[in-house]
């Protein structure tokens, strides 16, 4: 994992709490301080049984607290200076009594006290048997908090520390660390724009078993989904079979073919911001479909194909008359004269900011985490970036998508 644009310096407070989950929160600490961020982490003396302090110091540089006035400074008392410099609170495990605490106000103990000076969102990730989540006491507990602005992920579904199966199980560090992201990002500079993403290859079937695809795997739509949801939009992913999964605060659509992915666009364009079309949708389909498997010993077969919908097209075409999406990027995947076929598609379109890389080069475009790409204006002028991560070249795009944003704000289009 390398590090990410919005830790970069953010200082998160993790408090864990006197549970068996506290394990976890090892890796979500390695999580945070690998993306970037500065991590104070606070113990209870009962998380300090189940995982030892060393172990979150080692990790992340910095003293661990475990006692209430181990911070003392000359000016402040370390859990007032710890909340106030807190970007974000994390709370892992939240176990029933800490949710208790927490919700009535009661500060025993350093992450408590912590919990009521801190100024920035509060993440909750409860974690405890059955028995206790369900009580009405925890529910109650739990309303009360949300009510309050605190923000709640989990539990889940698992086995827990009983050996028994039941909700309670804490929610796993990715999420906890995805989580975390949506709330950081939600002030960001995409904050109350609607943004549509496309992602992945679609499928075009010809039995109920064989289809027509492309190698597309998703990872730039997903990319591009995720850091548009880190700059605080509200996004909708519509995307085509794929072994990714949407990130955490991300409106999903999955889709299977052109036909299906051109229906979910137009049905969302006419309220959104901003349409980012990275899919690599099939141009064409077969015209008829086989209601049973071709059987191989059928011989040679003739599929005939038809145009699908050219979504991107009739994207401008609806612009023309009710300017939504604002902003339109496309994507061009070319083989070969890659410059000149994207011009092409970008006047053709009608696109903001077109997106085009050579497919054919083994480090960049399909199935691999790199890509290669240069951006071309409305003027076509070209922008090339070196190689970069994929999520690097999504924050890249939408750097130029915000920057296109604020330019047509004063212009008042």
């Amino acid at each position: 994992m390398t590090e990410i644009r919005l830790f970069k310096n953010i200082n998160v407070v993790l408090g864990v709490s006197g549970g068996i989950a506290a394990y976890k929160v090892v890796d979500l600490t390695s999580r945070l301080v690998k993306a970037g961020a500065i991590v104070d982490v606070i113990m209870t003396e009962a998380a300090t049984k189940f995982v030892g302090p060393i172990t979150f110091q080692a990790l992340t540089h910095r003293p661990v607290v475990t006692e209430m006035f181990s911070l003392l400074q000359e000016t402040e008392i370390g859990h007032v200076s710890l909340g106030k410099q807190a970007d974000i609170m994390i709370v892992a495990p939240a176990t029933a009594n800490t949710l208790a605490k927490l919700a009535h106000g009661l500060s025993d103990n350093m992450l408590t006290t912590t919990a009521l000076a801190c100024r920035g969102p509060i993440l909750l990730a409860p974690a405890m048997e059955t028995g206790m989540w369900k009580n009405p006491a925890t529910q109650a507990n739990i309303a009360l908090l949300q009510e309050r602005g605190m923000h709640i992920i989990g539990p889940e579904e698992g086995r827990l520390a009983s050996g028994a199966d039941g909700l309670g199980r804490m929610a796993e560090s990715d999420e906890i660390f995805e989580a975390c992201r949506w709330l950081l990002g939600r002030n960001g500079t995409l904050a109350g724009c609607q943004v549509v993403v496309t992602a992945g290859g679609t499928r075009e079937p010809f039995d109920p078993v064989r289809f027509i695809g492309n190698r597309s795997s998703g990872k730039m739509g997903f990319a591009l989904a995720t850091v548009a949801r880190d700059r605080g939009g509200d996004v909708t992913l519509i995307h085509a079979p794929t072994a990714l999964s949407p990130a955490y605060g991300v409106q999903s659509i999955p889709v299977e073919t052109a036909l299906r992915m051109h229906d979910a666009v137009m049905d969302k364009i006419s309220t959104s911001d901003v349409l980012l079309m990275a899919a690599a949708v099939a141009d064409y389909r077969p015209a008829l479909l086989a209601e049973q498997k071709i059987k191989k010993n059928e011989g040679s077969r003739f599929v005939e194909l038809v145009r699908n919908p050219d979504i991107l097209q009739e994207v401008a075409n609806r612009r023309e008359t009710d300017n939504r999406p604002r902003l339109v990027v496309g994507f061009a995947a070319e083989t070969e004269d890659l410059l000149e076929n994207a011009r092409k598609k970008l006047a053709r379109k009608r696109l903001d900011l077109m997106v085009a890389n050579d497919v054919s080069a083994t480090d960049s475009g399909f199935a691999v985490d790199t890509n290669k790409v240069t951006l071309l204006d409305t003027k076509g002028e070209a922008t090339p970036l070196p190689l970069l991560s994929k999520n690097e070249v999504a924050e890249r795009i939408i750097d130029v998508v915000v920057a296109i944003l604020k330019k047509k704000d004063k212009m008042g289009k």
